[in-house]
């Protein structure tokens, strides 16, 4: 088999749009040909880790698949396999256009084994770092009911909805994490710049500091161990929390009981946890999955913790006969809303229909608390950065009076 490589290129496509990315090739001539069937005209191909375009790898980064690059796949799929094409085509298509080095590895391992005869849901779940298990779950449900279109249709769907929440959450957490930044960057300046200027002038005035005076003087002396010191044991803090919450479900169950009990935030994190939990539920039932296993899979992936213990508690409860929404209110994390919308549709049938417009509702929910927690929090950024330039210069200047004092004293 002959060995593959890696080439950057720029062309341009019949509409005479610029594009520009990567492809694989046997050789230079190979990857212009794939280019020409795509109907791009190559302007520069140029072979991956050759001189000024080696590509710099880090061990632990770049096999992160985001969830975006998940749902442009998705919805991909799902507009290939609706067309009528088939699914080693529509797999061949999706490993050559996706750009993610995992998912596209991924991808390719997962066309060799469904052209071994394996099914799809079997071959993604060996790669279950790269395909969720909702999604799994639903391409089997989809595979028993001979509808794996509408089981793709209803993943892409939900995980574009799910995309775009995070990007709101990102969002409204960006400002205050660029105002944070900016004042950390501050202090350090005027600690190394500023400080030593008015510390010599202080010398040669003579009189003793203030002590929170002398105390920014001895953090300007210690930034050059301090400050790495900080930074190194932020690192490792975050990595050992990373480490925890991987390894460790009482971990994780103590971090999201946390975040459900924070003044401000943990009723956004509720409310995108009943989001996730609705939603999830109720693809999970409109597309056949029995309810026992989907009550596990929906445990699994909404990423909270609590939400996972409950739904042992209502798998428990629904096997030995109890209708769910019985056992939801046991749960103080679950609001009345949720468990009476549920038990409508419990005796009315639609259990799915219920959920989605659950899903939907707090949807809006998680939208309006973004914004509003947006809105609150950047004047209190404002303030507090404010408050932190402001104290450090009445420090630096606060041993002037008492030096004028001693000057007319004399």
């Amino acid at each position: 088999m002959p060995t593959t490589k890696t080439f950057s290129y720029n062309s341009i496509d019949g509409n005479g749009r610029r594009t520009k990315g990567t492809l694989e090739a046997p050789n230079e001539a190979a990857a212009t040909h794939m280019l020409r069937q795509r109907g791009e005209t190559p302007l520069e191909l140029t072979e991956a880790g050759r001189g000024m375009n080696r590509e710099l790898k880090i061990p632990g980064l770049g096999n992160k698949i985001k969830l975006k690059d998940l749902a442009v796949f998705s919805r991909q799929f799902a507009t290939m396999t609706s067309s009528g094409i088939s699914l080693l085509r529509a797999l061949s298509i999706l490993e050559e256009q996706t750009t993610s080095p995992a998912l596209k590895r991924a991808v390719g391992e997962v066309r060799s084994d469904v052209a071994g005869g394996v099914s799809l849901s079997s071959s993604m779940a060996k790669h279950d770092r790269a395909f969720p298990r909702l999604m799994i779950a639903m391409v089997r449900a989809g595979e028993a009911g001979g509808m794996i279109d509408l089981a793709l249709e209803q993943i892409a769907a939900s995980l574009e909805k799910d995309t775009a929440l995070r990007g709101k959450i990102k969002s409204a957490m960006t400002y205050p994490a660029i105002v944070l930044s900016f004042t950390f960057v501050l202090i350090a300046a005027v600690l190394i710049f500023i400080v030593p200027i008015f510390e010599q002038m202080f010398k040669n005035l003579g009189g003793k500091l203030p002590a929170i005076t002398q105390f920014l003087v001895d953090a300007s002396h210690n930034m050059w161990w301090f400050g790495p010191l900080v930074i190194g044991v932020g690192v490792g803090a975050s990595i050992f929390y990373k480490r925890q919450v991987r390894a460790s479900a009482d971990f994780r169950l103590k971090v999201d009981q946390t975040k459900l009990r924070m003044p401000v935030f943990g009723k956004l994190f509720q409310k995108l946890a009943m989001s996730r939990f609705a939603r999830n539920l109720g693809l999970l039932l409109n597309v056949g999955v029995p309810v026992m296993q989907a009550l596990a899979v929906v445990g699994e992936t909404t990423g909270n913790e609590v939400i996972n213990i409950a739904m042992k508690d209502v798998q428990a409860a629904v096997r030995d006969g109890h209708p769910m929404s019985t056992a939801l209110r046991l749960h103080k994390i679950f609001p009345e809303m949720v468990t009476q919308m549920i038990e409508v549709g419990e005796e009315s049938g639609q259990i799915s229909q219920m959920l989605d417009k659950v899903a939907d509702f707090y949807d809006r929910e998680v939208d309006s608390a973004a914004e509003s927690l947006t809105a609150s929090i950047e004047p209190i950024m404002v303030l507090v950065m404010g408050a932190v330039v402001g104290g450090m210069v009445i420090c630096l200047y606060l041993p002037m009076f008492t030096i004028y004092q001693n000057i007319q004293s004399n």
